[in-house]
């Protein structure tokens, strides 16, 4: 088609277009020499823990060159929206400490000078570029009845993109004349609109990608669609758009997106934008159950995939963004240890230090984090943050937590502080379990095996610690008095006990556990003299007598 028929067609597919010039001048560039990055939820589910080791890079990326995180909600598919979702998303950003600075708030009012930061209210801005597209003969419509089907596969949030594996894809209806366009227009037929790609796909260019670093990438030969038949745009179109608009550096994404890169990179071209920055960042992986196999983190199976559960499970704040923070930069936790102290916001996050292969999710090396900075914690935080996290995720727990301040605040403070300090606690779910010996109406479930102990001498030696048992004044008199009590009775049967007589009679290890497991009905637990003082000698009696009822 001729330059005229292109214009005549654009006011015939997009009447109320304004020319772009309009917005290009409304939003101006932005006033800083710092990275502007960006996060983009889609109301269509929870904000995923990929998000949120993306929002992770955002952040700290706008704060190390004194940039802008900005929040846009990406609302177009209409078909999967949650309700809801998108202020959810927006609330788990701050309740993590990655509050954007503009942009979409949630339930609140949104801040900022290139909004609205919500997509389906910028429709009449899509219409407008797709207008100024039409016009210079880069896009044009496509009336087949399914012509979006595929792509509306290819942009859902949190799922592999799926390649066709062809690299040149024209659609048939790039070849209509004026005539036959106008006559479809004229019968009322709808229309999606398709870019008109002009790739060679035997032709490729190097491409620097923040995190990848130099690839060869093909030209792009696709006739992708670019505003669907409803009107709406998919991802490519206003990705562009939006982020030319609102002055995005640097686009932040997982790795999927960087199949679709090159119908990014054209469509840019063809409007005459600057290119963006990409980092097209690694997935972070489990270990299948199933299958044994690598693979992303899934919203179906994976309930740990909504990041919430975090929240749910207790686990602070901290201790899940400095574990995601060793999945981005591995010398993070080195960093840590030089600096115990300091925020995780002081460390040099560098994100050419983010390694391309898919990490793996790792429970233990959060749990153990998370036990560390909890560790930290003086009695009184422990207490408070239990509390908190009850109020809001388990009303049981917050009743019984609520109720017993001081007895729990006691169990806490034992052998907290120093250089090296207790980490039982990983996360605050965990609270009532592994303290419920201090709580009122303890009734211990006693699972244990006597092993080499005979059960007559294990008796004797309770029913004396029992009767004898006093108060002491500090761990090393208590423990003089346990050893006391042991070296008088054997605790191996007769047969082991003739054939080493030295280790088995007054084995204050055996005298030690049973003790501890009759007070707490556990094998592990703090310094046990301190969890026996703040229990009282009529109670600790009372435990050591049930025990000895159990083995008998």
């Amino acid at each position: 088609m001729t330059s005229k028929q292109n214009e005549i067609l654009a006011d015939m597919l997009y009447p109320n277009a304004l020319d772009t010039s309009f917005y290009l001048k409304k939003y101006k560039p932005r006033k800083t020499s710092g990275e502007v990055t960006r996060i983009a939820p889609s109301p269509t589910g929870y904000l995923h823990i990929g998000q949120l080791y993306q929002a992770v890079i955002h952040r700290l990326l706008a704060n190390k060159t004194n940039g802008i995180f900005y929040c846009r909600l990406e609302d177009t598919d209409n078909k999967r929206e949650v309700a809801k979702a998108g202020e959810i998303a927006y609330d788990m950003l701050v309740r993590f400490g990655l509050k954007p600075d503009e942009g979409y708030c949630g339930a609140k009012k949104e801040t900022g000078e290139y909004g609205p930061y919500v997509q389906s209210k910028r429709l009449e801005i899509y219409h407008s570029f797709a207008h100024e597209l039409v016009k210079r003969g880069h896009a044009f419509p496509c009336f087949c009845a399914s012509s979006e089907n595929k792509e509306e596969i290819l942009q859902k949030r949190e799922e592999e993109l799926e390649e066709s594996g062809d690299l040149e894809v024209k659609d048939p209806c790039r070849n209509l004349t004026f005539k036959e366009i106008e006559a479809n227009l004229k019968a009322g037929k709808k229309f999606a609109l398709r870019l008109r790609s002009m790739g060679d796909p035997t032709k490729t260019h190097e491409f620097n990608d923040a995190i990848k670093g130099k690839k060869d990438l093909r030209e792009n030969a696709k006739d992708d669609v670019l505003i669907k038949s409803n009107g709406i745009p998919v991802y490519s179109f206003a990705h562009i758009v939006d982020d030319t608009l609102m002055g995005t550096t640097t686009v932040i994404r997982g790795q999927e997106w960087f199949q679709s890169l090159p119908v990014h990179i054209e469509l840019a071209q063809a409007f005459g934008f600057k290119p963006f920055k990409y980092a097209h960042t690694p997935n972070i992986c489990v270990l299948d159950e199933q299958t044994g196999n690598k693979r992303k983190i899934s919203k179906r199976k994976d309930a740990f995939a909504d990041v919430r559960f975090f929240l749910r499970s207790g686990y602070p704040i901290n201790a899940v963004i400095e574990y995601l923070l060793n999945l981005l930069n591995s010398d993070f936790e080195i960093w840590r240890k030089q600096n115990p102290t300091l925020p995780y916001t002081d460390f040099p996050f560098d994100i050419k230090k983010i390694g391309v292969t898919n990490p793996m999710f790792d429970f233990l090396k959060l749990n153990d984090i998370s036990k560390t900075i909890i560790s930290k914690y003086t009695a009184n935080e422990v207490y408070s943050a239990a509390l908190e996290w009850a109020k809001e995720w388990n009303e049981k727990d917050y009743k019984t937590i609520a109720e017993n301040k001081d007895v729990l605040t006691q169990i806490f403070a034992i052998d907290r502080g120093g250089d090296r300090p207790r980490k039982d606690i990983t996360k605050f779910d965990e609270i009532s379990s592994l303290y419920d010996y201090v709580l009122p109406n303890f009734k211990p479930k006693f699972n244990f095996e006597l092993g080499n102990v005979q059960k007559q001498n294990l008796v004797e030696f309770l029913l004396d610690y029992a009767k004898n048992y006093t108060s002491q004044p500090d761990n090393s008199a208590w423990f003089e008095n346990l050893k006391q009590v042991a070296s008088l009775h054997n605790f191996a049967d007769n047969k082991t006990y003739k054939q080493n007589p030295s280790i088995y009679a007054g084995n204050v290890s055996d005298a030690s556990k049973f003790v501890r497991l009759a007070i707490t009905g556990k094998e592990n637990s703090p310094e046990l003299y301190s969890i026996m003082k703040i229990l009282g000698e009529t109670e600790c009696k009372k435990r050591l007598n049930n025990l000895i009822k159990h083995i008998k």
